[in-house]
């Protein structure tokens, strides 16, 4: 869509250009009617790969494959992991022996 008119209200572009320039971060993209029509074909075709899903042109879910959620999810704990590590790095150990425990 292009622009031509310069008599547009102030903070009119801003709402266009937030529209036009959406970023799909999927390599597949499928209108919620496709998927409404055949989710798993959709699903097949995807090939293990992500799938954007468009409502108007504006990206409303991504459909992940459960390997690739899953690995996600474990990503996050590992970082969540790290950052406790991290804040507990500086801490005085207190010796404790097993049989105390």
């Amino acid at each position: 869509m292009l622009v031509t008119s310069y008599t547009m209200p102030y903070g009119c572009l801003d709402s266009l250009k937030e529209e036009v320039m959406q970023r799909v971060e999927a390599p597949v993209a499928v209108s919620v009617s496709e998927l409404k029509d055949n989710p798993a074909a959709i699903l097949d075709d995807a090939d293990g790969v992500s799938v954007a899903v468009l409502d108007d042109n504006r990206v409303m879910a991504y459909l992940v494959p459960a390997e690739a959620y899953e690995a996600m999810v474990e990503h996050m704990d590992d970082i969540e992991l790290s950052r406790t590590a991290q804040e507990r790095a500086d801490e005085t150990a207190i010796p404790v022996a097993f049989d105390d425990l």
